[in-house]
């Protein structure tokens, strides 16, 4: 007769995965920020990985996102990992249910959520008060970093380098600006120079901050609020919608304020082998001419490509497996 043991057998969990937030570009340490934009590259090269088999992602976007949404979705499924999506109206936020206690909830469920929120990230840092479930900031007001993360990884693929570049950046000092005010002065020799209108530069913490990293790294930030004496021969001109997603502007005439700052192909002149960045979308005849966004210079939609790769390298980087372990 065969017997059956009531005691169960051992169970060998597997190996702990380091739980990581991705709030601000500030929570990056310098080597996390370069393995990062390195691990974008590669996957964009045809790199694959299975490191979120079994794993749960969940997008919550109160914010429309066509890019954003659709490269995290996306980028979960490649590596392995199931996902669920949340809109506006989905979460018991919306019936007075703290954010603490939200994320708490969600933590005993979800392994990564992405979220995209109206507000600044102090909901986010709610939701990141655990170590079971990695926060990602998909946009806030305040900063956009997987944005600057993705255009990082556009310009390592495009030179080979992000090291000793040369930006132009054009318009409102808007979260996706003070993302790459933060990312680009962590690498040496990298000059970023900003011409914002007057009322819609960086605000002070940022511009303090990004100057500090750059002397710190042995790069350059400078803000301006007019178009004279434009630099020349820099190798890539990057401008953002001047209406952001979800905020609007109290002053009616701020609309003069900002035709000065379009990029047409005057530009170029200065910096004919410049490439033209843009994080979409894009009101042309605004921001910028039909002439340079669907002209050859523009690399603005495989910008928008490298947001997957990028997305990929975040979320892997989020859920990383110990050192000494497979993943």
């Amino acid at each position: 007769m065969t017997t059956v043991s009531s005691t169960p057998a051992a169970v060998t969990d597997p190996p702990a995965r380091q739980v990581r937030h991705l709030v601000s570009i500030r929570d990056l340490a310098d080597d996390d920020l370069y393995s990062i934009v390195a691990r974008g590259a590669r996957f964009a090269a045809g790199e694959s990985a299975n490191s979120l088999a079994d794993r749960v992602v969940g997008t919550y976007f109160v914010k429309t996102s066509t890019r954003t949404r659709t490269a995290f979705t996306v980028a979960a499924l490649r590596l392995g990992a199931k996902t669920i999506q949340y809109g506006p109206n989905d979460l018991q936020v919306n019936t007075g249910e703290s954010s603490a206690d939200t994320g708490r909830v969600l933590s005993g469920m979800l392994d990564v959520l992405v979220a995209r929120t109206a507000a600044d990230p102090g909901e986010m840092r709610a939701w990141s008060q655990q170590d079971r479930m990695a926060v990602v900031n998909a946009m806030s007001a305040e900063e956009h970093p997987t944005q600057a993360l993705a255009d990082l990884t556009t310009l390592l693929r495009r030179f080979g380098r992000i090291e000793h570049l040369r930006l132009l950046y054009l318009g409102e000092a808007n979260n996706t600006a003070t993302a790459l005010a933060l990312a680009l002065t962590r690498f040496p020799g990298v000059e970023l120079e900003l011409r914002t209108p007057a009322g819609y530069g960086l605000p002070a913490d940022i511009a303090a901050d990004a100057r500090t990293q750059a002397q710190r790294c042995g790069a350059r930030i400078v803000e301006r609020h007019d178009m004279d004496d434009l630099p020349g021969d820099v190798d890539a001109i990057y401008t953002t919608r001047w209406q952001t997603t979800g905020t609007s502007k109290p002053d009616p005439d701020w609309r003069a304020h900002f035709a000065p700052f379009q990029v047409d192909l005057e530009l170029w002149r200065r910096s004919p082998h410049a490439v033209f960045m843009h994080d979409l979308p894009a009101h042309r005849g605004e921001e910028v001419t039909a002439e340079v966004l669907d002209g050859p210079a523009s690399i603005a939609f495989q910008q928008a490509e490298n947001k997957l790769y990028s997305a990929m390298a975040v979320l892997d980087w989020c859920l990383a497996t110990p050192a000494g372990h497979s993943a």
